[in-house]
């Protein structure tokens, strides 16, 4: 059941990206030699943005600070899926009450 899990989780993950002729995935695993730096210029701002509001944030929060028009749908939708590639990548943290804070 495990291996099963495990070639799931592979085929889910995200096609890695070529740079300088490496594979590497756009949004890289949080560890202590991975800098914030090496993230994507979005994600580097959705980080900055629940660092800075106070408290915890939500996808719309988010979505707020970040200048994007929350009351369209079709500009919210895609700002959702971006906090969750950061838990994913144990840069942020999904509460049970769906809000995003920043890892200790």
């Amino acid at each position: 059941m495990s291996e099963q899990i495990a070639d799931e989780r592979f085929l889910a993950s995200p096609v890695p990206a070529q740079v300088g002729g490496r594979a590497v995935r756009l949004i890289p695993h949080r560890t202590s030699d991975v800098e914030e730096t090496l993230l994507p210029p979005d994600y580097q701002r959705i980080l900055a943005t629940v660092r800075q509001a106070a408290g915890r944030n939500m996808a719309r929060q988010v979505g707020e600070l970040l200048g994007v028009d929350v009351n369209v749908r079709a500009g919210l939708e895609p700002l959702r899926g971006k906090p969750v590639r950061l838990v994913d990548r144990g840069w942020l943290r999904k509460l049970p009450d769906g809000r995003f804070s920043t890892r200790l």
